[in-house]
């Protein structure tokens, strides 16, 4: 073991400080949230500092292609391909493991708004209406509508394999105890129930276990 490579990270909703790690007599170092396999992970199990990572590293691979991507004598429907090919698949990158808030709702949306105005050369100060550009490249806001897809045959992927075993209980588990004080903060099980209108996880895991069925609410998400 590299000692000097070796990280921990605590996972504690109360605050936990008194916890050292000696290897050898070598201190282990604590970190709040690392890089695993190209995602961020962090102490709050939140997907906040993953998908501004993923935004930016996005919007760095459109200023790269900004050539291309903003070139006028190239038509419109070919720029979006190339779009879609490859800025959108860097931003996707693991989504069906995120917890979508309000707010990363609406940076993901801004990102989006943002590589259409960069092609046709809109700047922010001609105050074009986000309607009107999605007019000129007739296109519909689909980021947003594409990880929702994800993460609901996601869930039918995982509950209908026995392999995902481990999967299965944490998603349909409970941990004992008494729930923290506070408002319920929005977890990933129920991004799927609002965006699916099923209120009952006992109703949603069942009807996910049916392919067909399961297949026929996916393709209607709005």
């Amino acid at each position: 073991m590299n000692i000097s490579k070796t990280k921990f990270m605590v996972i504690s909703k109360n605050k936990v400080d008194n916890i050292d790690i000696t290897v050898a007599g070598q201190k282990v170092e604590r970190v709040r949230n690392y890089k695993y396999l190209g995602t961020w992970l962090n102490d709050t199990w939140s997907s906040d500092q993953e998908i501004r990572s993923r935004i930016e590293i996005a919007r760095s691979t459109f200023t790269k292609m900004k050539k291309v991507l903003c070139n006028c004598r190239l038509k419109i429907p070919l720029r979006i391909r190339l779009l879609h090919c490859y800025i959108w698949p860097i931003l996707l990158y693991g989504c069906e493991a995120w917890t979508i808030k309000e707010d990363l709702k609406k940076r993901i949306e801004a990102f989006e708004m943002w590589t259409f105005r960069r092609m046709l050369a809109i700047s922010w100060t001609l105050k074009v209406s986000n309607e009107e550009v999605l007019r000129r490249v007739n296109q519909r806001r689909e980021l947003l509508h594409t990880i929702k897809i994800r993460k609901v045959a996601y869930l039918g992927h995982v509950l209908r394999h026995e392999r995902y075993e481990l999967l299965q209980l944490i998603m349909m588990g409970k941990v004992a105890g008494r729930r923290g004080v506070g408002r319920r903060e929005k977890s990933w099980l129920r991004n799927i129930r609002e965006w699916t209108g099923i209120a009952s996880a006992a109703e949603l895991f069942r009807l996910a276990k049916d392919r067909q069925e399961f297949t026929k609410l996916t393709a209607n998400l709005r």
